[in-house]
Parts: structure tokens; sequence; C-alpha cells
């Protein structure tokens, strides 16, 4: 067994494609080994701003000798058959064997190929894979064809120590690496892994991202705690850094005190977006006047000219935001909404203005279910919009809503309006605080419902994986807020509600067509379509969209998705599905806690039994049997108990579910276990009276009837 030891030595990678690009390395050099027919004990992958290396250790020196045998034609085959089975063989007919296959001669390709070594079949594997490794970006440099994301300078490849036959572009493999670029810039000699990690680390390079990831939280840790401060933990910056540097130095500098005003979040982002700069906190959780910088290289100073260069840079920037506050809050946000007809939120849903207007239609009408106090959230309505005219957010988009709730307080505006700018973005994401203040709910849902309505009228919706507009981000968004919150919001109704917000004019052109509502309307109205019908069936469609992401949603609290579907797909009194997500919820969780027991097994199985011969028998009468059935045509018990209980149960169900007593709703249809194992078990449909067979069928319906009543059983998997 032996090892193969490969590093790809170029300019600095970006630290956003690192990662990634160490996994594709080692998944394609995997893939060429399984193709060759290798094996091997370990493969590692590693990582550097200037290197991909990757290990592989237990290869055999040899592939496996192959042993294929190949059918051909009968014996007395015409000649053609016979050619081109030799041809694809490479062998003579005297070479291939007759066998006797049921009595009949047949040639068979007996191929002994001997195993090539390891040696030779790695250059290939290794060159498939630097030519398919799918960068983000790539680059073509000096005179060459071949690309990379950088320049590419060397490429370490051993196996067994010896070196490699690899070539890319002009950069063929050698048996040396790189060390720092600026404290052991000189070659090194390596034979193997151990002996290559080991001069890496003394040449100033830790190999492993782990390792740098570390010495960093260490460094920055021991330092912050040295000077009575925390360090901030900030995840993406982290893994940002420790993909810029090879031999981390942390170090601290200082924040001048003439800055120390400007809001926290912008010194963070400033520091954090511009310069990669660590926050250090105060014990109360404020914003300490000291960074945490990283350097790449030991400096002889003890890293004070680091330090003062990296505080002059940070002046400068900080000069910048702290003119850009300092400017805003020279005029009011209420005086800048009338800029926001200025920004085209998108071509065919008007301006940010436009935007503005339609959630304040909204919040008025959703405010009072929400028990958000009216005022408040309609100048919160007005006013969530117009920092992004002010110069700060122009210049640190990231910061909207933000300073938003700076310059409303700045305003005297209230802390409710004020944190419900700054929140109505929220939750931005699975891992984001979803609001739960009134006036910032009402905002944040009228906002992003808004948005969805708005693309689903001009018929931009999400597909497959695409979603330029971050359509599922914004439906899981309302789900949060109204899950979480214990919103009574009926959806179908405020999708409606705010589909009239947008003109007629505003409707996708080939809405009918596509969605054939023309022809759906007639046939169920005989009437013309009018614009209500395009917007009802617009707001069914989103509601659609919505069991999807509350699917996803509830995915990892381990809520089947079927019962999802099942109470979802039950039609209320107005023929339209469950849309107050709440009650849905509890719904879901009564369902479930019945198809836990015998009594919902057993219900679900005759549901299926009764829906399996209905499908079957209206197929071939050519007729439904939805009607209630004829007492006086029962002829045995079985029949009169079922009947009975389906009409105690059905009305005990409804009254109850109509309570929102849904566990009890679901004991109730319990109750049918008993008579109907009893009819299934003495009762035969299709009898030869017609009379008889006919009622028994419509009975049947009754079971789908009653169970509809409470969910879709039909849904139900099991």
């Amino acid at each position: 067994m032996a090892e193969l030891l490969l590093e790809l030595f170029s300019e600095e990678i970006p630290a956003r494609m690192q990662a990634k690009a160490a996994d594709d390395l080692k998944r394609l050099v995997e893939e060429g080994l399984k193709k060759a027919g290798l094996e091997w004990e370990r493969c590692e992958a590693f990582v550097t701003p200037r290197r991909l290396a990757l290990v592989i250790d237990g290869l055999p020196e040899r592939q496996p000798d192959v042993h294929d045998e190949r059918k051909g034609p009968q014996v007395g085959a015409p000649e053609q058959a016979l050619s081109g089975f030799l041809a694809s063989t490479g062998l003579t007919l005297d070479q291939c064997e007759q066998r006797d296959v049921k009595g009949k001669l047949f040639y068979f390709a007996v191929i002994e190929k001997k195993g090539g070594t390891t040696s030779a079949a790695l250059p290939g594997i290794i060159d498939a894979a630097l030519h398919a490794l799918p960068w983000p970006k790539s680059m073509k440099w000096g005179g060459g064809e071949k690309r990379w994301v950088r320049p590419l300078h060397n490429i370490l490849a051993l196996f067994g120590g010896e070196v490699l036959a690899v070539t890319y572009e002009t950069v063929k493999a050698s048996q040396h690496t790189f060390g720092h670029r600026f404290l052991s810039p000189g070659p090194i000699a390596v034979t193997d892994f151990a002996d290559y990690r080991a001069k890496l680390s003394a040449a100033h390079v830790l190999l492993c991202p782990s390792e740098r990831r570390a010495e960093i939280v260490s460094q920055a840790e021991k330092l912050a705690e040295h000077a009575g401060f925390t360090l901030k933990p900030d995840e993406g910056l982290l893994q940002e850094v420790t993909g810029l540097v090879e031999w981390p130095q942390v170090l601290m500098g200082s924040i001048d005190d003439e800055f120390m005003d400007v809001p926290a979040e912008v010194l963070t982002t400033t520091m954090r977006v511009n310069q990669k700069y660590f926050t250090l906190l105060n014990a109360d959780g404020s914003l300490a006047p000291k960074f945490i910088v990283v350097a790449n290289q030991q400096a002889a100073d003890g890293g004070k000219a680091i330090v003062a260069g990296n505080e002059r840079v940070l002046r400068a920037r900080l000069s910048d935001a702290k003119f850009f506050w300092d400017q805003d809050l020279k005029t009011p946000l209420a005086l800048r909404t009338s800029q926001l007809k200025n920004i085209v939120f998108h071509a065919k849903l008007g301006t940010v203005a436009d935007k503005v207007s339609r959630i304040v239609a909204l919040v008025e009408q959703l405010a009072p279910s929400i028990g958000a106090h009216k005022a408040d959230a309609i100048a919160a309505a007005q006013l969530c919009k117009a920092d992004l005219v002010t110069g700060m957010v122009g210049e640190f988009p990231e910061l909207q809503g933000v300073m938003g709730r700076y310059y409303a307080l700045a305003a005297d505006e209230s802390a409710a309006v004020a944190d419900a700018i700054r929140d109505h973005y929220s939750p931005l994401g699975p891992g984001d605080a979803c609001p739960n203040a009134p006036v910032s709910v009402a905002v944040a849902l009228a906002d992003k419902i808004d948005t969805l309505v708005g693309f689903w009228t001009i018929d931009e919706k999400p597909t497959g994986s695409k979603d330029p507009f971050a359509l599922r981000r914004a439906a899981l968004g309302v789900i949060r807020l109204i899950i979480e919150n214990k919103l009574r919001i009926k959806l179908l109704d405020t999708f409606v509600r705010a589909l009239k917000l947008y003109p007629e004019s505003a409707l996708s052109s080939d809405y009918f067509e596509k969605y054939s509502i023309a022809e759906a309307v007639e046939r169920i109205s005989g009437q013309e379509v009018t614009v209500s019908d395009v917007w009802r069936y617009i707001a069914d469609d989103l509601l659609a969209f919505f069991a999807d992401r509350l699917k996803v949603h509830l995915k990892s609290e381990g809520v089947r998705h079927d019962l999802i579907d099942a109470v979802f797909s039950q039609k209320n009194e107005a023929g339209g599905g469950e849309d107050d997500l709440v009650r849905l919820l509890a719904r879901v969780d009564a369902l479930g806690a019945l198809m836990g027991t015998d009594d919902g097994v057993n219900l679900l199985a005759a549901h299926k039994r009764a829906a399996n011969i209905l499908r079957i028998e209206e197929k071939k009468d050519g007729v439904s049997y939805s009607e209630a059935p004829d007492p006086a045509l029962f002829a045995l018990d079985e029949e009169r108990n079922l009947f009975a209980a389906l009409a105690s149960a059905g009305a005990e169900g409804q009254h109850l579910a109509g309570k929102e007593r849904f566990a009890d709703a679901m004991a109730a249809l319990a109750t049918l276990r008993a008579p109907l194992d009893a009819f299934f078990d003495a009762v035969m449909v299709n009898v030869d009276d017609q009379d008889v067979r006919k009622n028994r069928l419509k009975l049947l319906s009754q079971i789908l009837t009653v169970t509809g009543d409470i969910a879709d059983f039909s849904k139900i998997e099991g």
C-alpha cells in the first residue's frame, strides 16, 4: 500500500471558494479512483489561501486484474454478427470458447486483462479532476489556454514518495512545495504527507483550516480577556478570515472616541465588511472602543506598525460613516418618503412609494386582528422604507431598517414605531428572530404579503431551484410570524384584499389561458370570468404555495407532510381550503394523535376501502353515489347501526370542530371503528338486488362525507 500526496499551489484563492474547492477535488479524485478499480483507506482534503492539498492513504500499487466474460452470437450465426462481436472484444474466433446454453452452442469471449500500475493510472485521474473542478469563476494566465481560479505556480504530486508525471498547462509536478509568502518563501522538498505537514508548519503555514480557526479564536479570546472585554461571536467572519491567512497573528487596535457616538451597528458593519475586523464588547454588552485584526505575518515589533496602519485605515472608514450619520440626521425620516417614488420596486409593480402605500393599506386592515395600535402601525408602515434614501443605507444596504429605527427615534417617533421599522424585514431566515411586538408584526406581515401577492399577480413565481425574488423566504416569514405569534388570520381573504390594492392592469396578460381560469369558472357557474374570479384563483394558488412552505417548515419538527395535506385540502364552508394556520396546526396535531391509535388506523383503512369500492363502481355505472342512503332499504342491522353512527359522529364532529375542540372531534370519529368493522365483516355491497346495492354504495359515500368534514383522509398515507 502507498500514499498519494497532491498539492496545487497558486495565487490566493478567494476565501468563499476554498471549502467547496477542497471538497470538489476530493470528490473528483475519488470518483476517478473508483472507475479505475482502486480502493483506499483514508482520504483528506486541506486548503489554505494559496494551496489545495489532498492525501490518500492505503492505495494499492497495482490496479486489480480484470476478468470479463461476454456472451456472443450462436455458432453458425451470420458473418456480420460474428464480425461485430469479435471487433468489440479484440479477439479472433479461435480465441473464443463455445458453450452449450439450453441445448444451443454460443461463442463466449473470456478476456483476462492484467492490472496496470497505480502510478501509471494516477496522472490521468488527477488531470481529469483538475479539468473538471467547478470553480465559480476561473481565469487563464500567461499564454496558456487552461483555466484555474488564480494563476497556478506549482504542483506537488507524489505516490509512494515518487513524483508522478502530472502536468497542467506548463506546470509540471515536482516534490517541492512553498512556505509562507513572506516568512518562508523558498522551495521545500518533501517525501510524504507527514513530512509535508511538518515542514509547512515549520515554514509558517498551518495546513488545516480547523487549526487556523482554533488559533484565531484562542489568540483573540486571550487578548480580549486580558483587556477586560469579550469577543463578539461572528461565525461568518471567522470562516472568511480563516481563509485569508496561513499563519494567523491576532492583534488588538483602538477606535477613536469621536466615533463612539455613531450607532454600534454602523461601526460593526464598517469593521466587519470593509476591514474584516472582529468586534469586542464591554461587560454590559455594549460596543467596546477596540477591535481585533488578524494579520498573516509575524512582525518583529510585535505588530505595532500593523495595528497603527489598521487604525489609520479604520479612522478613514469611520470618518465616512460619521459623515453619513451626521448628514442623515439633518433631514427627518418623514420628509424622505417622497423620494421613494424615484426607486423602482419592480418594473411591473411600480415604485417603492407604491409599495409603501399598499403596505399602509394592508396594515390598516391587519392591525385590529393582530392587536396592534392602529395609529402606530400606520405610522411605521409609512416610514418603513424611508431609510433607503439615506446616505448611510446607500453606503451599507445591509443596515436598512436598522438605521430607520435610529432616524425615527431621532425624530421623536415612538419606540413601537421605531422598532417596527427595524423589524419589518424579519425574520430573514430560519435562524433569524421573529418579531413579537404587535406593531412590528403588523408591518412585517403586510410587507411580505404585498411582495408575495405582487409577484403572483405578474406570474413571477419560484420555479425549481430558482427564486430570484426570495419568495420562499417571504412565505416562510409570514408562516413564522403567524404561528409564533398565534395570529388568527384568514390568509385567503388577506390575499384577496392585498390583490385588490394592485391595478387590474398589473394582472399577467396570460393568466386566463395559463391557468384555464375562464374554462374552470364557466364550467362551474356558466358566467363570464371577472377580475374577482382571477383574484380568487391567484389567492388559491398562493395558498397552495404556502402549504408547501409549511411542510418544509414543520419537517424538522417531525410533523407528517401528508397530515398537513389532509387538513389543507379539507374544504371549508365557503369551498376553500383551510387558511387559518393556527387552527390548521391544531387540527394537524389532533389528526396525528388519532392516526397514532388503532382506531385511527382502522378508520383510515375503512375510508380507503370505501373509496376504492366507490371509485370502481361509479366508474362502471357512470354515476355518482353521493346522495344520502334510504334507511328503508337497509336489510341488515349492521347497515342501520353504521348509518346511525355516521349521523351521530358527523354531527358531533362538526359541532366540536366548529368550537375548535379538534381532539374531541377526532375522538368522535374514532367511535366509528366498531360499526365500520361490523359493516365490512357482515355486509356484501355488490349484491344482485340493484336497489340494495346502490343504497349500500350511498352509505359508503357517507363514510367519505363524514370523515371529509374533518380532514381529507385520501391524502393520508398508510
